[in-house]
């Protein structure tokens, strides 16, 4: 698996750095988020390095496939209508600010202003 030893996130995946993990699986680990936006807030992360959704190659297509599969398992645990956003900011110009791929899932309250 591939990691960046100064990237924050391949640290947590690594367990060097402390998390709440809501969930893991072989492909993706789900952590809290430490600055929540919404009243759940978890970031869905690959655990292989990759930059930004740019950086994947043709070999990953199974990272955006488990990441869509946590958030469909999640979004049924949390809510009965499964009602939650997934986000995702590709690059500093639109807020990505740690430099590992990772989604953004936020639900438990009303979102209508996008």
């Amino acid at each position: 698996m591939a990691v960046k030893q100064e990237c924050v996130f391949c640290k947590i995946v690594a367990k060097e750095l402390p998390a709440k993990v809501i969930a893991e699986n072989d492909t993706c680990l789900v952590i809290q988020d430490i600055a929540p936006k919404a009243p759940v807030h978890y970031l869905i992360i690959p655990k292989k390095h990759v930059t930004d959704i740019s950086c994947l190659e043709r070999g990953d297509a199974n990272i955006p496939a488990a990441i869509f599969f946590m958030a469909q398992e999640w979004g049924a645990k949390l809510s009965g209508s499964g009602a939650f956003r997934l986000i995702v900011n590709n690059g500093t110009e639109v807020g990505q600010s740690v430099p590992h791929m990772h989604v953004h899932f936020v639900s438990g309250k009303k979102m209508t202003d996008f």
